[in-house]
């Protein structure tokens, strides 16, 4: 092959570059550059030939291919020979200049064309662009610009042309006219000036060591005074931007003393220019080379612009940024950076500048000036060093600034200064509670309304951070900070900033813990400021109480306190190093949502007086008090943490041994409490109780003097209006004392408490029943409730005689009728109830009248309240409710006193609203379970009442609620055992009888009528069997009270309880069988109460029992579809087996007798006639549905089995797609407007049919056929067969043993004149097959018989289910193939044959079930058949059908696994000619295809002998895996090729034949595969190819409409190139 064959390929791939599409475009690029990488000179002539003789080619095509050149030059210049290169130079030389118009993007391609030559050809490139460089002539500007690249991608190539370059330059710069070629030039001057710059920093690998600055200094000097005196004044912005970027590099090659001379010049020039751009990263760029330059040269004309450098500077890091482009954040560096060249120059006049700007109240300027501070002290270390007292000073004013932006540019500030040694200073101190400010600002207040600062960056959040760095990472700042940070820790305003300052000083007092214990005590003698043990302990404990708040500073303050124990007390260490992390732990394994504060108090509570007890110093104690009560007025806006610290000063008292100090606090506690704030009762109350357990004496004195102190002058009780103070005042000082009282009462010693409770506690608190404020009534009743159950607890209580119990029982019932009666808001009720059940169990005893006010009262107050959710409030109300009752029945534990309560409790049982019958019931439920248990009978006495109380809540059994039901069931097996019970049965004793009861509430659960009547029937019978004789007058008289119970279920389930008793205790309803018909009749037509059904369908039975024939046949008469009592009288007849039996065969019989349809004539011509179904069958079928849907009727079906399953099957098949007569279509098109649902005959068979498998013990094959669709798909006609098929797979799984007589039954029918039922009972009998049952039953030779027998079905439909079953023994049966084989492979072979269609559905079965079966067949019985079998699938693998496609293929895969690698050459071409087909069709629309070719070629490379080829197919095709065609072509040809390279001709004509396939996906996988094969066959075999024929289908796929078809022909033209 010659080498202009890579000029052959290029061409087609050139033309094709004028594609419309980016894509194809893309990869024609590409493969272009494939070509270049083999011969890179050949196509680079192509290229050049072809953009030579096709002038009028667009210009974005024409830079399209100058790209493709510069891809391969950038890696393969050093391969092309001069020529080439000089070819190549030459047109993009040409390219570059053939016009004088600017087409940016096509003659900058052939710029960076020339450039790509010019690192390898730099002498023959710059003498091609030298040559339109000329004297006197100004250049085109892309070769000034290709001169600037080219400095700069070769430097030492470029320099040494520079002086000539410059020299002349230098005229043309006066010669440039246009702002575009002076913008160009300049760019050229700074690219010069930078590669120059690059070459004299290199000089040790530089070709011309003796290249010096003075080479370029004249020319860039006059170069300098044409830009900066002529062209920096042009109005065009981007010349001007151009000027002073090549000023920056330019001014480090000019003469010094030109430099020092321009500088009073240059300077102002360069900072005008800030006004003129907004962008201005350019010019501080250039500025700050500027400067380097000036400061190297040691220029002294910089000190005299140095104010003006200065302002203009500042002014640029003072404007506000409001973008984030890369530029303007470069522009804050540039700038910055001048600023450091200024402050190692003159650091002096930079600060006499820049700290006045501080004092500055404009937030901009302050701002900008703490950046440039922020910068310099980091940046010039040194300078600073001896101004570090003057820059603190000036700090003052920023200190006070309250602007967010500023405060953030402090901190950052502060930040430097502590890193560099500033902070220790004088002054140092005010940063640092500087930043403890910032860190203590709360979260709402961190950003600026309407800022955009992401909380990281709030002022808070930097403080944080800084201050913890700080901490942790500057060494030098320990001594700075320790003991400094303390002195925080306890003043209020910096309570934000606890939890960043207890982890710095946790930090700190860890290092010096290493330094030695002398260095870490804190000397507070020593230090004035600091806060002493006593106050820090007391603020870590009160902060803790809320520990989630603030960052988590419960954990950081314990931990503080943990590493703090030898300055608190010596003796602390051990106790304080196993509680603490325990402490710790409890909040680790908790969030803010699971932590319950209640019992996280009570734990810190504990740790603190284990605290005190460790301690066990009194004086120390004491002193801890005396802060915690000086602290208690700093947590006023804190009322959780103040209450928790009135609870830590009740502890420390009551560890206190000097009652002096006890009294002291006490009184100053209740001088200086803050009474209005509700909150801040409840801690006080605390304090006082707590404190109460060791000073009872002392706690009520206190209380006593302060109110009679406050009351000297105003007579009768303590709780009148006080002195000097209002109304509403007095009642918070009143509320809080009653508190008080309450707590004291609860924590005293019980011991103690019964001899003050009435003297000294309730005589005050009496005093205030008669108030209305709500605040103090709650306060007053939960204070009664604290005394009532101290009282009610102590062990003494029954000898203890309360002598105002009636008076305030009284009082506490008023409470509760006050109350609103249709809201539940505050827990008065709640508290008022549990104290009035404690008071109830004291002595003496409430009279009669007095205990029913209460009972009655509190229900009023309860069981009205209008449905409530279910909270706590809610349920502690009913809980209290249930307590009193239950104190009021302990007092009378007798049938009289339950009866009592009973009949409080019977009008809300009896209520008409749902949720006040709930309550009673389960009211009701708990007193009698009370009164069982606490029941103690001394004589055998009647329980007269029995009957009333069961007759009361049986019928409840069926309430609407299911919590009733259950709560009633409950009541009456309670009231049986109680009946036991005073029979004299022992209280262990288990009666078979009542507990039937307890498992009957599962079925109360649903509330489905015949569930629950059901249940109340069995309920009735637990009744009837252990009620005695003298109660059941009682019981039913009651009942019979009930059956006008407002609600319809109660009066219903009593009629069910009295047919019950009535059945169990007489005979006579068998007698009444003609007056229940009567009634029947009347009250059918009247109304539809559900206690006359079950009569009337009893009276159905007994006639049936004796007319059965009559009855039937009657029913049968009714009107179709039949109503709601017709069914329930149907389902009456199966009542017992020996009625439903016949009955069922009378049914059957009725159904077969008339033809399932008629067909009607139709008008229309081409259509099928409509068929319509026959009344009788319809009918009957109906009614058998009915009868087999009743439990009872079970035996008779199971006895029916196969003859209800196959008449029924048929009956299904017989009715899809017929009609109702058209009078019942009338009438079920009125029906369905009334009511929904559908009566149409398939539907009602298969319902038929459904009740026949559930009730003949077949629930599994219902329930799988009902999961799987399948009853819907037997409905429709074109899913009847596969729901059959499906039926029949159920009944295989879950029916065998009913299925031989199943199948015999529907085997007689395989003959059947409706080719319907042939379909039907074909299909079931093939899908047994499927099924290893089918051997199992010893079926498998009759059921072949039965399907063979219809191989020649005038019906399709039925020889290709004929061949199914036979293929359905490979999955059935597959041991019995090899014996069946020649029956079963001429059955597919025949069918393969079927018909003349080119699609037959018979083939298309063959062809799967041959699948299945070749690998199960004897190998000299297949390979009589293979070669046929493969040459009649082959056409169907390009079938336009998808299934025909999948089939095929899969089968081919099937009969190469089945050769297992053995097979015949005449078979081996067989699967050599699949093999290109197979591998295209893996890009076929269809997924099922691509997966069939999947598996076909696995198996096709076992017959090729090739290992590495079936790796290749194993790993890359594997199912589910995702598949990379291009990947996977090239790993599966390099074997393919490798092994058989003598297929490469066979290979690329097969796909050749796809390049025409009218599947884009194979159209184009085609040209892939045929470039992959090309890729990776060797040379010697190219000859096979046909390489013309080849390139002309390439090129009309280039045509191709679709985009992936033309970029794949492009990409295989790409390929083709191996072989240049």
């Amino acid at each position: 092959m010659t080498e202009s064959y890579v000029k052959k390929l290029s061409y087609p791939l050139l033309e094709a570059v004028t594609d419309k599409d980016p894509a194809v475009q893309e990869q024609v690029c590409r493969a272009l550059c494939s070509l270049g990488e083999v011969q890179p000179a050949e196509m680079l002539c192509a290229c050049e030939e072809f953009l030579r003789h096709r002038d009028k080619l667009a210009h974005p095509y024409r830079a399209m291919v100058l790209r493709a050149m510069e891809t391969v030059l950038s890696s393969h210049t050093c391969r092309l020979d001069k020529d080439t290169a000089s070819t190549v130079l030459l047109l993009a030389s040409s390219e570059m200049t053939k016009t004088k118009e600017l087409f940016c993007e096509w003659q900058q391609a052939a710029s960076s064309v020339l450039v790509a030559v010019g690192k390898h050809f730099i002498n023959p490139v710059m003498e091609e662009v030298l040559s339109k460089f000329q004297p006197g002539v100004l250049p085109h500007p892309l070769v000034v610009q290709t001169l600037a690249s080219l400095a700069v991608s070769n430097v030492f190539g470029t320099v040494p042309f520079l002086p000539s370059v410059l020299s002349t330059m230098l005229p043309m710069l006066g010669m440039a006219k246009h702002d575009t070629m002076r913008a160009v030039l300049c760019c050229a001057l700074q690219r010069f000036s930078e590669s120059a710059l690059e070459y004299l920093a290199n000089l040790d690998q530089a070709p011309d060591p003796t290249v010096r600055k003075d080479t370029f200094a004249a020319d860039l000097a006059s170069a300098y005074d044409v830009l900066f005196h002529h062209w920096l004044q042009s109005r065009e912005a981007k010349l001007r931007l151009a000027v002073v970027e090549a000023l920056g590099p330019m001014s480090h090659l000019l003469p010094g003393e030109k430099l020092e001379e321009q500088l009073p010049k240059l300077l102002p020039g360069v900072l005008a220019l800030y006004k003129k751009h907004a962008e201005a990263f350019h010019v501080s760029k250039s500025l700050g080379q500027i400067l380097e330059a000036a400061v190297s040269v040691g220029s002294r004309s910089l000190e005299v612009q140095l104010d003006t450098l200065l302002a203009a500077l500042h002014a640029q890091i003072c404007v506000p940024v409001e973008s984030s482009s890369p530029l303007v954040q470069s522009n804050q560096k540039e700038v910055l950076r001048c600023f450091t060249v200024l402050a190692c120059c003159s650091p002096d006049r930079l600060l006499a500048f820049l700290l006045p700007k501080l004092d500055t109240s404009n937030e901009r300027l302050r701002v900008g000036s703490l950046q440039i501070l922020r910068h310099v002290i980091n940046s010039a270390a040194a300078q600073m060093e001896v101004k570090k007292p003057f820059i603190l000073s000036s700090m003052r004013l920023p200190l006070l600034d309250t602007n967010n932006k500023v405060k953030r540019a402090v901190v950052q500030v502060i930040s430097a200064m502590a890193h560099h040694g500033y902070l220790e200073q004088p002054g140092g101190e005010a940063m640092i509670e500087y930043i403890v400010q910032q860190c203590a600002l709360p979260p709402e207040q961190e950003l600026d309304p309407g800022t955009e600062d992401a909380p990281a960056d709030s002022v808070r959040a930097v403080s944080v951070r800084t201050l913890y760095l700080v901490s942790t990472t500057v060494d030098r700042m320990s001594d700075v900070l320790w003991p400094h940070l303390l002195g925080f820790l306890t003043p209020v305003r910096f309570t934000g900033a606890l939890t960043p300052l207890c982890r710095s000083l946790v930090h700190l007092a860890l290092k010096r813990q290493e330094a030695g214990a002398d260095a870490f005590l804190i000397q507070s003698e020593a230090h004035v400021t600091l806060p002493s043990p006593y106050a820090i302990t007391t603020r870590l404990l009160a902060v803790s109480c809320n520990p989630y708040l603030g960052d988590g500073r419960g954990v950081a303050s314990l931990r503080l306190l943990h590493v703090l124990h030898p300055s608190i007390h010596p003796l602390l260490g051990q106790h304080w190093e196993s509680a603490v992390p325990l402490l710790l732990k409890h909040l680790d394994e908790h969030t803010e949502e699971t932590l319950s504060p209640k019992e996280w108090e009570a734990r810190l509570l504990m740790f603190l007086q284990d605290t005190l007890a460790v301690v066990s110093d009194n004086t120390w104690i004491c002193q801890l008090s005396l802060e915690m009560c000086k602290q208690l007025p700093c947590y006023n806006g804190a009322p959780r943490e103040k209450n928790f610290l009135y609870k830590c000063i009740g502890a420390t008292l009551r560890a206190a041994s000097s009652r002096e100090v006890v009294r002291k606090h006490l009184r100053e506690l209740l001088e200086t409490a803050r009474y209005q704030e509700e909150a801040e009762h409840e801690g006080l109350a605390c304090c006082f109780g707590i404190c109460a357990v060791s000073h009872l004496e002392d706690t009520l004195a206190q209380l006593e003097d302060f109110v009679r102190s406050d009351m000297s002058r105003k007579s009768i009780g303590i709780f009148n209006i006080f002195k000097d103070r209002s109304e509403s005042e007095a009642d918070r000082v009143r509320s809080a004392l009653v508190l008080c009282y309450g707590h004291v009462a609860s924590q005293a010693p019980r011991e103690l408490l019964l001899a003050k409770v009435e003297s000294d506690i309730l005589r005050n608190m009496f005093q205030v029943f008669s108030t209305k404020d709500p605040a103090l009534k709650q306060c007053l009743v939960q204070g009664l409730c604290m005394v009532s159950q101290a009282v009610h607890s102590s062990v003494q209580a029954d000898s203890f005689q309360f002598s105002k119990k009636a008076e305030l029982v009284a009082q506490l019932l008023e409470f509760i009728r006050a109350e609103p009666p249709d809201s539940l808001r505050t827990p008065i009720r709640k508290t008022a109830m549990l104290t009035c059940a404690c008071l109830v169990s004291l002595e003496p005893a409430l009279e009669e009248q007095a205990q029913a006010d209460v009972a009655h009262g509190c229900l009023h107050s309860v069981m009205a309240l209008p449905p409530e959710p279910q909270e706590l409030l809610y349920l502690d109300t009913m809980r209290a409710l249930e307590n009193l009752l239950t104190s009021l029945l302990r007092r009378n534990m007798t049938p009289q006193g339950l009866q009592v309560m009973v009949e409080h409790l019977s009008p809300w049982i009896k209520s008409p609203r749902a949720h006040e019958r709930a309550r009673a019931l389960a009211l009701s439920a708990s007193l009698l379970r009370y009164f069982l248990e606490h029941l103690r009978v001394s004589a055998l006495v009647p329980f007269h009442n029995l009957g009333l109380l069961v007759g009361l809540f049986s019928p409840r059994c069926a309430d609407p609620w299911p919590a009733s039901r259950q709560e009633a069931v409950d009541c009456v097996y309670s009231l049986l055992y109680l009946q036991l019970a005073y029979e004299g049965f022992s209280r262990d004793h288990q009666d078979d009888v009542a507990e039937q009861l307890p498992p009957l509430k599962d079925g109360l659960v649903h509330p489905d009528p015949a569930t629950l009547f059901h249940c109340c029937h069995s309920i009735a019978q637990v009744i009837a069997k252990r009620l005695p004789p003298d109660q059941l007058i009682s019981l039913l008289l009651t009942m019979f009270e009930g059956l006008g119970d407002p609600d319809k279920n109660c009066s219903r389930a009593a009629t069910v309880m009295i047919n019950c008793l009535l059945q169990e205790r007489g005979s006579a309803l068998l007698e009444k069988v003609p007056e229940i018909v009567s009634v029947l009749r009347c009250k059918l037509r009247e109304a539809q109460e559900a206690h006359v059904l079950p009569a009337a369908q009893h009276s159905v039975y007994l006639l049936a029992t004796q007319h059965c024939a009559a009855v039937v046949s009657s029913l049968l008469g009714s009107p179709l579809p039949f109503d709601s009592h017709t069914c329930a009288l149907w389902r009456a007849l199966a009542v017992e087996p020996s009625l439903s039996g016949p009955v069922l065969r009378l049914l059957l019989d009725k159904m077969s007798k008339d033809v399932p349809f008629k067909e009607s004539r139709t008008f229309l011509p081409g259509t099928a006639p409509d068929r319509v179904a026959t009344l009788l069958p319809l009918a009957a079928t109906c009614a058998l549905r009915e009868v087999v849907s009743a439990p009872a009727s079970a035996p008779a079906v199971l006895e029916l089995y196969p003859q209800l399953f196959v008449a029924l099957l048929l009956r299904v098949s017989s009715t899809v797609g017929v009609q109702l007569p058209r009078n019942l279509q009338a009438k079920e098109r009125r029906a369905a407007s009334t009511a929904p649902g559908s009566f149409e005959p398939c539907s009602s068979a298969v319902d038929a049919l459904r009740a026949v498998l559930l009730q003949g013990g077949s629930k599994d094959v219902e329930q799988c056929m009902e999961m799987e669709g399948g009853w819907a798909l037997l409905r429709t006609s074109a899913g009847h067969e596969e729901g059959v098929t499906r039926l029949a797979s159920a009944m295989a799984k879950h029916a065998g043993p009913r299925l031989p007589l199943v199948m015999k039954s529907l085997a007689c029918m395989q003959g059947s004149l409706y080719e319907v039922q042939r379909v039907t009972s074909t299909a079931f009998l093939a899908e047994l097959l499927s099924s290893s049952v089918a051997d199992d039953l010893t079926l498998l030779e009759s059921l072949l018989d039965s399907l063979a027998a219809r191989q020649q079905d005038p019906c399709a439909g039925v020889r290709r289910l004929v061949l199914r079953g036979m293929s359905n023994v490979a999955s059935g049966s597959p041991d019995k193939v090899r014996a069946h084989g020649p029956q079963l492979l001429t059955a597919m072979v025949g069918g393969l044959d079927d018909g003349d269609h080119t699609h037959s559905p018979v083939a298309l079965e063959a062809m799967a079930g041959l699948a299945r079966l070749v690998e199960l067949v004897e190998t000299r019985e297949l390979r009589a058949v293979l070669l046929h079998v493969a040459i009649r699938t082959r056409p169907f693998f390009d079938s336009d059908k998808t299934e025909f496609r999948t089939a095929s293929i899969r089968l081919f895969g099937h009969l190469n696994k089945a050769c297992h690698g053995a097979c015949e050459d005449v078979f081996l071409d067989q699967v050599v000619g699949g093999l290109a087909p197979l591998l295209l069709h893996l890009q076929d629309p269809q997924a099922p295809v691509a997966g069939a070719c999947r598996f076909a070629l696995r198996m096709c490379a076992r017959n090729l002998e090739c290992e590495e080829l079936e790796d290749v197919f194993r790993q890359h095709l594997q199912e589910g895996r995702g598949l990379h065609f291009g990947e996977f072509l090239h790993a599966a040809c390099r074997p393919l090729m490798r092994s058989f390279p003598d297929l490469l001709g066979r290979l690329v004509s097969t796909s050749l034949f796809y390049f025409k396939s009218s599947w884009e996906g194979v159209r184009a996988a085609a040209p892939m595969f045929t470039g992959v094969l090309v890729l990776n066959a060797e040379r010697e075999h190219l000859p096979q190819v046909d390489l013309e024929q080849l390139l002309a289908a390439l090129r009309l796929l280039l045509q191709d409409p679709a985009p992936r078809v033309r970029a794949s022909a492009a990409e295989t033209l790409g390929r083709l190139g191996k072989f240049a």
